[in-house]
């Protein structure tokens, strides 16, 4: 594991100092310098952001590759499989000379050769409530980009223990899901911000739901789904926009479509029994 020093939960703050942009940083963001809506001050909050994404694979590809061609400074991944074959269908930030290499390193030698403005930080575990002890206060974001119930639980309980946003997303053959948890939060009636158990009260039992291994999944909607991550990543990063906070976007490839489901937080039992 590839480490650096973290700030303790009572240090962490949002979004770092502010770095000013050297003269190549403004001539590489400049389409995104032109925008009103980002300008320079949004470049700069993404150079001083600190994002930790798990997993380097079908989604976590693409979640890494915007990140690093946007210009977030700081993009740690947690992940500890190495680069397979039957990997290179969909996670297209590793490439045939790197099959057997942690994803890990494969990842941070794509994103150097894509900015070398963006620092990486390796973690070459799985992560886990120990590690998400250990590290997650030094970042100001989470993206989930696991394909299991057990990691996007403990996902979403970390980052609403650390107080920080979190992008999560799946995908299943043909479809797939993105939403963005703050529930640390009131939303603007004074509501509280729902969990990830208010839209998943209970895992599905064991079995239930079978890995793309055992039922394939297209490749190109892990882009898609992958793609629309880092979208909400950026938005949370620069306050731009409408982040998918209680709204579940849905995508059907095959029908290309596009939907959403609004989620509230449940009341507690012993409120609804009154």
């Amino acid at each position: 594991m590839t480490d650096t020093d973290f700030t303790s939960a009572e240090d962490h703050v949002s979004i770092g100092p502010m770095e000013p942009l050297s003269p190549e940083e403004i001539a590489r963001y400049q389409r995104h310098i032109l925008l009103p809506e980002i300008g320079g001050a949004g470049q700069q909050k993404l150079k001083s952001a600190r994002v930790l994404v798990i997993g380097a694979g079908g989604l976590g590809a693409p979640v890494l590759q915007y990140l690093a061609a946007a210009g977030v400074g700081t993009l740690g991944i947690a992940d500890d499989d190495r680069v397979s074959l039957s990997n290179l269908q969909r996670q297209v930030i590793h490439d045939s000379g790197t099959i057997g290499e942690l994803k890990t390193e494969s990842a941070a030698f794509s994103i150097a050769r894509l900015n070398p403005h963006v620092k990486v930080i390796r973690f070459e575990e799985r992560f886990s409530a120990e590690s998400a002890r250990r590290h997650l206060s030094g970042f100001d974001l989470l993206i989930d980009g696991s394909d299991n119930f057990d990691t996007r639980y403990t996902a979403a309980d970390a980052a609403e223990k650390a107080g920080i946003p979190l992008v999560t997303g799946a995908v299943g053959r043909f479809d797939g899901s993105v939403t963005v948890l703050k529930p640390y939060e009131a939303a603007e009636d004074g509501t509280q911000n729902p969990t990830y158990r208010d839209l998943f009260p209970e895992r599905p039992p064991e079995g239930l739901i079978p890995v793309c291994a055992e039922t394939g999944v297209i490749g190109a909607l892990t882009g898609v789904i992958g793609t629309m991550m880092a979208m909400e990543a950026i938005k949370l990063v620069t306050g731009t926009g409408e982040p998918l906070v209680g709204r579940l976007l849905l995508y059907d490839a095959l029908a290309a479509r596009f939907d959403v489901i609004r989620y509230k937080r449940r009341r507690a039992k012993a409120a609804a029994a009154q």
